[in-house]
């Protein structure tokens, strides 16, 4: 066989390679597609929605090359936030921050009661709320900021189980439409120790049957005869110290706290023991719920965290974060409970 014949072979081998990558690419972007049942207003949209997907697609895989290597302790996986930009999925899903409602935390300032550690009392080396039944399943935000009523709901149901042995699932849509004047800013972002404060006040919180989640601002609708549970008050743990969150979450149950989500690999997480160099334990932007802890088979001490994102995120909507490293992320940077 001539030489020119040999490469032509290989330009027609290196072709049909070509195509069949591209033909994967395509299939998966269909799929992606219907499991997460998009639809774009035009086929430029769609486009460059299916451009970000491959391009998240391939950060995607060359992480978690690494995590087969050893490199990094937890992997990524496309989820339904496959066919957006870092900086527009944040910007629609974080809404905690301290920065943006600092005039608002002047104005009120919230002032938690002091927590106590419990005296004469040894913490299990392992805590998950959900296997006595505190804590109701996972939810999902949708496209709001409201990750902060959320963190609040899951906080109170897990107090008001503690108090009562029943477990009801509270109204995020009644604090977002509510609470404004306590400093929260509905989709907009909030913090969680508003919530409670206007839930003391307000004498109750609908429940989630009564007042359903419709993730957008509307105007308020508070029915008492629906009330699901109240609070007294809330608890702010001692910033910055996961020694006094774990003793909170082994003693008092699922703690509300704040942390820096704000990172691609977050966004697209798995599975593992998440930790992200680049987090900051002082720039906070997500509400979340602290639910229980515990360590690794290899020894990695973790959070277990639940999110409101919907179950395809992650571990079925939680995450494990790395726990005894410098506050790693801020998750005990502001973390509080209410008071039953």
């Amino acid at each position: 066989m001539s030489r020119r014949s040999i490469i032509f072979l290989l330009a027609l081998v290196c072709a049909s390679q070509a195509v069949s990558f591209f033909d994967l690419v395509i299939e998966e972007w269909n799929t992606f597609k219907v499991q997460h049942k998009k639809k774009y207003d035009s086929s430029t949209e769609e486009k460059f929605r299916m451009k970000i997907f491959m391009e998240n697609r391939k950060k995607i895989a060359k992480h978690n090359a690494r995590f087969e290597q050893g490199e990094v302790s937890f992997k990524l996986a496309l989820n339904e936030y496959g066919d957006m930009l870092h900086y527009e999925f944040a910007d629609m899903m974080n809404g905690f921050n301290r920065t943006k409602n600092k005039k608002n935390y002047d104005l009120h300032k919230p002032l938690g009661a002091t927590f106590i550690s419990p005296a004469n009392v040894e913490l299990p080396d392992k805590v998950d709320w959900r296997d006595q039944g505190a804590v109701t399943e996972v939810k999902n935000q949708g496209s709001c900021g409201s990750c902060w009523s959320f963190s609040a709901t899951g906080s109170l149901e897990g107090q008001h189980f503690r108090k009562t042995g029943v477990l009801t699932s509270l109204s995020e849509q009644n604090l977002i439409d509510c609470s404004a004047k306590y400093g929260n800013d509905g989709c907009n972002g909030g913090m969680m120790d508003f919530a409670f404060q206007y839930i003391r006040d307000n004498g109750g919180i609908d429940t989630e049957a009564s007042y359903p989640y419709e993730a957008e601002d509307d105007q308020c609708r508070y029915a008492p005869a629906a009330s699901g549970a109240t609070d007294s008050g809330f608890v702010d743990v001692p910033r910055g110290s996961e020694r006094r969150l774990m003793e909170a979450v082994a003693t008092i149950g699922p703690i509300s706290v704040a942390i820096d989500a704000g990172h691609e690999s977050f966004q697209f997480y798995q599975s593992g023991v998440y930790f992200e160099p680049q987090c900051s334990n002082e720039t906070l932007d997500h509400g979340v719920l602290v639910v229980g802890y515990g360590t690794t088979d290899d020894g990695s001490d973790y959070w277990l965290i639940k999110n409101s994102w919907g179950t395809t995120w992650g571990e079925g909507g939680y995450i494990k974060m790395t726990r005894n490293k410098d506050n790693h992320c801020g998750v005990a940077t502001q973390a509080s409970y209410p008071l039953v």
